[in-house]
């Protein structure tokens, strides 16, 4: 049996978005010339949710993009089960873009790592920077991200789990002990 400790509710998450948003404009002087790009799976509708935020306070639309990683992870060996390709899908140019990847959650490093091989395959991004709604900690490369939701120490036997509307039909973020 699974001990799970509450971090996030609904609520907390969505202030955890403003707080992002407003950072992410502060930190860039606006709007101008950012691109989102969620990683596949829940960095995705985290992308979105900022997206309508930054729309909210700047009446600027800002482009989100979707970022599929599975072929880029070192974890991915011939002995896997078939992985399952999701297409990326950013129609918008982001060569000389500012570009913050989104994810749910920052542990070692590793997706991130995979996330900026892709990015780099696809253009050439004036910056990047990265948003999480978690930074769990346990880096294994040296990664940190420009934007947190909430920094959590965990320990190694510890999982954190992001339940996100768009997917789990449900909003709220635990840490479950193994």
């Amino acid at each position: 049996m699974k001990n799970q400790v509450h971090l996030m509710d609904e609520k907390a998450i969505g202030r955890a978005i403003t707080r992002i948003a407003h950072e992410i404009l502060e930190k860039n002087k606006g709007a101008n010339d950012i691109i989102l790009v969620g990683i596949k799976t829940r960095g995705v509708p985290l992308a979105k949710r900022l997206a309508e935020k930054i729309k909210l306070i700047e009446e600027t639309a800002v482009p989100v993009g979707i970022l599929d990683i599975t072929l880029y992870r070192d974890d991915l060996t011939k002995e896997s089960i078939d992985p399952i390709i999701y297409d990326s899908k950013i129609t918008t140019d982001i060569n000389d873009k500012k570009v913050i990847l989104v994810d749910d959650v920052l542990y070692t490093g590793r997706t991130v790592r995979a996330a900026l091989d892709a990015l780099v395959d696809i253009g050439r991004p004036k910056t990047i920077q990265l948003a999480v709604l978690v930074d769990r900690g346990h880096r294994e490369l040296p990664i940190r991200a420009d934007y947190v939701g909430k920094n959590v120490p965990t320990s190694k036997d510890e999982v954190v789990k992001v339940n996100l509307e768009e997917v789990d039909n449900q909003n709220f973020v635990v840490i479950e002990k193994l």
